[in-house]
């Protein structure tokens, strides 16, 4: 079995990031609670995936924020590995900023999805090739053509949306289950 090394530190990072958020924590709390100082670009760049993280860096960070690691390591198999050939991942977050008016059925639904059931479990649902049928009939639009618009919507975000921008507070901000 081969492991895509970049995904994997992607979806490791998004799960940090998720527990982080949980606590309620920016970067920059999250490194006062560590026993080592680790810089906030360094949390930034565990998070966006863009580095490699030791396992014991990475029980650190963990304990730090009263997560086990092998149940966030857990987690991260979950999601590389349950991903059935032809799913999409879409940032249901990226999707409601979106301004496209013949995407309008899809931001609705994210937005609901959003509101309705999210519970701090995250922005990014897998969709599988039936559900991005009947979205890209709802929208009017070919399944390919509703593809390209969701391929926009998947992978970590860009630095012209929200990672990694310091905020006033010395903060690098930035941010699964199936839908419909």
């Amino acid at each position: 079995m081969r492991i895509d090394s970049h995904r994997y530190q992607r979806i490791l990072g998004d799960e940090l990031r998720r527990v982080r958020k949980r606590q309620g924590w920016t970067r920059k709390e999250l490194n006062r609670h560590l026993d080592r100082d680790i810089s906030v670009q360094t949390l930034a760049t565990y998070e966006l995936g863009t580095r490699h993280c030791s396992v014991v860096r990475l029980a650190e960070i963990c304990f730090a924020m009263d997560e086990l690691p092998h149940d966030l390591l857990a987690r991260v198999h979950a999601r590389l590995f349950t991903s059935s050939p032809g799913q999409i991942d879409v940032d249901l977050a990226k999707v409601v900023r979106d301004s496209r008016a013949e995407l309008l059925p899809l931001r609705r639904w994210a937005r609901d999805r959003l509101n309705r059931e999210n519970g701090g479990r995250g922005t990014v649902v897998h969709l599988d090739p039936a559900a991005v049928e009947r979205m890209a009939e709802l929208c009017g639009l070919t399944t390919i053509q509703l593809l390209e618009h969701l391929r926009t919507f998947s992978g970590p975000d860009t630095p012209s949306d929200e990672d990694p921008v310091d905020d006033d507070n010395g903060e690098l901000t930035g941010e699964s289950e199936s839908p419909m």
